[in-house]
């Protein structure tokens, strides 16, 4: 595997990937029994912005960066902007906080954090990051296999599904693993993250979800027209089993990210597959 998530850190996909997850984890939490989390590709925890890595690509000058800067985000990033606040106390934005630890700094007695990785070097970084939080184990393992082992447990879940994109198959496996956990656990919420490169691989994916059955909400932020498949033209949140009430905060992220850091042609929108 020859991803790393360190080259994107902070990036406009970032921003709608992690506000969601904030959003969709406060809902969560609202409900007082616990909680399991499971990240199925999580990554090193956190980024060093000024890092050779980051700095290679350049894109989170594009994303947290202009965020941080802006006086018009809306308030669905205020808990992603309190993050990274906490994670650079000196001021500036060089360390970008990744799902892990967004997911660990809010973990409740009785919370359970099950964050997956394969890569040797991101999951000795990652268990640093965990170290603080008693509820979370890290996994060097599959992440697909851990969700349906999980869903197997008939405990609350929350899985997260954000893979590299570089296997032929992990449109495919992304399917198997939803339809999978769906039916051994038809309440668990599941959060995937997808590139939006072109409209007819997009499409492709949702209906091969549709059988699992759940409704699905879909957050998309594009950024550019999606007619040129060989780039990433924007991003997606699809969710199955979503808390209600978040369709207003998720569009102001999905619209703001398009508005602001796209081009012309780009659109922010959210919509349910069943509406």
């Amino acid at each position: 595997m020859n991803y790393r998530h360190a080259f994107h850190a902070g990036n406009f996909a970032d921003l709608v990937k992690h506000a969601t997850l904030t959003l969709l984890l406060a809902a969560l939490r609202a409900d007082p029994r616990p909680l399991t989390t499971i990240d199925t590709h999580a990554g090193a925890g956190g980024y060093d912005l000024d890092g050779e890595l980051a700095r290679r690509t350049g894109e989170a000058a594009q994303g947290i960066f202009r965020l941080m800067a802006a006086d018009d985000a809306p308030e669905a990033f205020n808990v992603l902007k309190a993050a990274v606040r906490a994670g650079n106390p000196g001021g500036g934005v060089r360390f970008y906080p990744g799902s892990p630890s967004l997911i660990g700094a809010g973990l409740r007695r009785g919370d359970r954090y099950v964050a997956c990785e394969l890569r040797d070097d991101d999951v000795a970084l990652l268990r640093e990051t965990l170290a603080p939080f008693p509820g979370a184990t890290v996994l060097q393992s599959d992440g697909f296999a851990a969700a349906r082992h999980e869903a197997s447990k008939g405990n609350r879940l929350f899985i997260l599904i954000d893979p590299p994109f570089e296997r032929g198959d992990d449109y495919a496996r992304i399917a198997e693993t939803v339809a999978a956990a769906l039916l051994l656990d038809p309440d668990a919420c599941i959060a995937v993250w997808l590139p939006l490169k072109d409209l007819e691989t997009f499409d492709a994916f949702l209906r091969s979800v549709e059988p699992a059955g759940a409704d699905l909400l879909v957050v998309e932020s594009r950024l550019k027209p999606l007619t040129d498949p060989m780039k990433m033209n924007g991003c997606a949140m699809v969710i199955a089993n979503a808390p209600a009430g978040l369709d207003a905060a998720l569009t102001d992220v999905s619209v703001w990210v398009a508005g602001r850091l796209g081009e012309a042609g780009g659109k922010g929108e959210v919509w349910h597959t069943r509406a």
